[in-house]
């Protein structure tokens, strides 16, 4: 949730920190804060975003070859200066920035003020880095030592990062359910929640693994070790991630650029898994588990947000093709209800970050009662990606902007593939069927580039709707799951109150709140279901009610019907998705844009939730 970054080496920190606090932004961006270390540790840090900070600090003493920094997206305590990061402990010996909930940071408080300790902020952080120096206090240890041992006293998640007043050739940081990847330089290491502050300075990169805890020193050693003080060895990885993927490239926001990626993203996700005129796919890790995954009872698809949308077109897709039955379940519920789950079933993750906590958390039950857990990710060495039996990367590239777009369509991809293989492989799906819809995956780039040219028209809509206070999204079938993934891409960016809901099902209670103040966003591309959508738009119509339907091109029927009309390419029924979540994404963002509203950065929310 929230940004950590760390430096040491022979250059000024404070700009290499501020310049990763920039690149975090998107992971939170309610405070910011820095210390440098210089013969005392000074702290900066202030409420709002990190140009707040940059300006905060204008003139003031930042000179230092080590120094953390934080932005943060706040759990325990308001957004303030008070509350933002680092926190110090009560001697001002120790600086500390932190990502991740300690769940049992109260009685720890309670013990730590009996013994005279006092506090300065209601965050859990705070109370965490004077556990670490009381028991560094009363047990005579080294800070290494005082680390380990007061993370082991805690409950829930973090990844911090500590520095010394007295030491300044050292720092510490540590992971449990929070990310952290530390980049080595030539004579300077540097720290982060992801690799984006990384990337300019180094390739080099090693992934902490969940309780290990790295002890680097500023004359370029470093050693890892387990919470349990076991010495760990880790190989140096390569980050393919480069400089550009993480810049604006000329777009206005980083969520306009990554809608207009989606072209590539979706021809990257095939490169080398499929060939139409051959009729092949392959998905290196299914085709390891053919066996088990074709004779399981049952595929158990989790996720959270966008990627639970995505689950849900999973499940419409896999039980379709491959006639496998399927569950879709919202991560952060399956842990809590005694699932049904055992060595017969197969779980599909999906996460874009691969470090989200709940589907982390779905992840290890299911692993527990020995499922299958296949990983569906974006981030090359996240925890999905490394604790899953097998999986597929989307090959997205970085997603900035907090509203999942890209990311989506990704992983719509990559499900479709996988129920294809599936079909192929168990014969529910004919030879000829198979490469109609492989021909109509290869030429799927070209269809989304047509869809984008709808850009102006989109905004024109856009802004007759912009002051609206409700929308309501329909579709039936593929588009269901658009319906539902369209409205929230309209609540996260604008706040503008929007449901999906299966067209049908807008009988059954919506249609009360239809009047002429009400846009209602129709998915009209099914043939399958033409005729029971054009009765939806007619009930709706009947009502006042705006309608604004996607249709297929040549659509001349609905013309009559909605106010406004968007049309998009035609393309297979299954493959629908991929076309149409493209015009909902474009017209959130502009009512997004012409409302006045942060679309990188929506209020209250981060890019990656690693807190429960």
């Amino acid at each position: 949730m929230c940004g950590i970054v760390g430096y040491i080496g022979n250059k000024q920190a404070f700009p290499i920190l501020l310049k990763g606090l920039k690149r975090l932004e998107y992971r939170g961006y309610d405070s910011a804060g820095i210390a440098v270390l210089n013969g005392n540790l000074h702290v900066y840090k202030k409420a709002g975003k990190v140009s707040e900070l940059e300006e905060f600090t204008d003139g003031k003493d930042v000179s230092a070859t080590i120094g953390i920094g934080h932005t943060r997206w706040a759990t325990h305590g308001v957004p303030n200066d008070v509350n933002a990061h680092p926190h110090l402990s009560n001697s001002g010996d120790l600086a500390l920035i932190h990502n991740g909930i300690i769940e049992n940071y109260d009685s720890i408080k309670k013990e730590l003020i009996k013994r005279g300790y006092t506090f300065k902020s209601d965050t859990d952080t705070e109370v965490l880095v004077n556990l670490i120096e009381e028991v560094r206090k009363q047990d005579k240890l080294s800070l290494e030592d005082a680390v380990r041992s007061a993370l082991n006293e805690v409950v829930g998640a973090y990844a911090i990062v500590v520095i010394d007043r007295h030491d300044p050739d050292h720092l510490i940081a540590a992971r449990k359910g929070s990310p952290m990847v530390i980049g080595i330089g030539e004579g300077e290491f540097f720290i982060a929640s992801d690799a984006s502050p990384i990337v300019e300075y180094t390739k080099n990169v090693i992934y902490l693994d969940d309780q290990e805890y790295a002890c680097i020193s500023r004359d370029g050693s470093y050693h890892i070790k387990t919470l349990g003080n076991i010495e760990k060895s880790h190989a140096i990885q390569k980050l393919e991630l480069s400089l550009e993927a993480i810049e604006k490239s000329g777009f206005d926001h980083f969520m306009l650029k990554e809608i207009y990626e989606q072209p590539k993203v979706i021809a990257d996700a095939l490169r080398g898994r499929m060939n139409a005129e051959q009729g092949w796919i392959k998905l290196g890790g299914l085709s390891e588990y053919t066996n088990r995954i074709n004779t399981a009872n049952r595929i158990i698809i989790s996720a959270c947000g966008t990627s639970w949308h995505s689950a849900l077109l999973g499940e419409y897709l896999i039980e379709d093709l491959a006639r496998v039955p399927v569950e879709v379940e919202y991560a952060s519920e399956f842990r809590y209800r005694n699932p049904i789950i055992g060595e017969k079933d197969v779980m599909i993750a999906i996460s874009q970050s691969g470090e989200t906590a709940d589907t982390l958390a779905a992840i290890e039950l299911a692993k527990d009662r020995q499922a299958l857990i296949y990983g569906i990710c974006n981030v090359i060495g996240s925890s999905i990606a490394r604790i899953s039996h097998a999986g597929s990367y989307t090959h997205a590239g970085p997603e900035i902007g907090v509203a999942s777009t890209k990311a989506f369509t990704a992983q719509i991809t990559i499900l479709t593939l996988i129920a294809l293989q599936i079909a192929k492989e168990k014969g529910t799906i004919s030879v000829s069927k198979l490469r109609e819809i492989l021909y109509e995956l290869e030429h799927m780039p070209q269809k989304i580039e047509a869809t984008l040219k709808l850009d102006k028209q989109i905004q024109e809509i856009a802004a007759i709707y912009k002051d609206a206070s409700n929308f309501l999204y329909l579709g039936r079938g593929y588009n269901f799951p658009v319906a539902l993934e369209g409205a929230l891409k309209l609540k996260e960016i604008s706040y503008i109150h929007a449901e999906g809901y299966p067209a049908a099902e807008m009988k059954h209670g919506p249609i009360a709140l239809i009047d002429e103040n009400m846009p209602v966003v129709f998915l009209a591309t099914n043939a399958s279901a033409y005729e029971k959508i054009v009765s939806n738009i007619q009930e709706v119509k009947a009502r006042k009610g705006k309608v604004i339907a996607v249709v297929n091109e040549g659509d001349t029927h609905i013309r009559t019907m909605a106010d406004h009309i968007i049309e998009v390419p035609a393309t297979e029924e299954v493959l629908s998705p991929l076309v149409t979540i493209v015009p909902l994404q474009l017209l959130s963002y502009h009512i997004a844009i012409l409302r006045g509203c942060n679309v990188d950065q929506p209020r209250n929310l981060a890019k990656s939730v690693t807190v429960e």
